[in-house]
């Protein structure tokens, strides 16, 4: 890719990523095109679809994720490694309002742009549920899929404001649920 064109890319990743975390990812491609001062057909030309942008943008943290989770594995216990990977993860999806909505549904779509990305991700917490479940930490009646729902459930509670103020006090109950020590 040209410099130029690496510069129009990332210039436009760096305006989506602000317009949705502030609309969430229904926020308008015509919106976003303008506020980075590009027509629509030059925001399309890079990102053909919807979902070829989401995952240019979500992309690195899915990758950032993972790579968490691969540290924590080798770095903390079984327990804490679960609980902090689950923290960040949750984290994480609150940045973007209505992620988790695509997220689920592109586990399922093997054509989704997101599919792989969701695929590696939800393995890497279903390793670190795995290694916590071996050691007698983690309830054994759970599995990654669930887990993966367990932070799509936790990440809409902080989207929904009348809720975000119990957001934490229920991560602390979801995550007390799913470590048994």
């Amino acid at each position: 890719m040209r410099a130029d064109a690496r510069k129009n890319r990332d210039h436009l990743l760096a305006v989506a990523g602000t317009v949705i975390a502030e609309q969430g990812v229904d926020a308008s491609l015509r919106d976003i095109a303008r506020k980075a001062d590009v027509g629509l057909a030059t925001l399309l030309r890079h990102f053909p679809t919807r979902e070829a942008l989401l995952e240019a943008l979500l992309h690195t943290s899915f990758d950032e994720l993972t790579a968490k989770a691969d540290e924590l594995e080798t770095s903390s216990s079984p327990e804490d490694a679960l609980a902090s990977w689950l923290r960040d993860c949750v984290a994480w999806t609150t940045e973007y309002r209505g992620v988790t909505v695509l997220m689920a549904a592109a586990i399922e779509d093997t054509e989704s742009a997101l599919h792989a990305s969701c695929v590696t991700l939800r393995a890497a917490g279903a390793r670190l549920l795995a290694r916590a479940q071996a050691a007698g930490m983690a309830r054994t009646d759970i599995d990654g899929t669930d887990l993966f729902a367990l932070i799509a459930a936790l990440a809409w509670l902080g989207d929904q404001p009348s809720l975000a103020s119990r957001a934490e006090h229920l991560f602390e109950v979801v995550a007390s649920a799913i470590l048994t020590k």
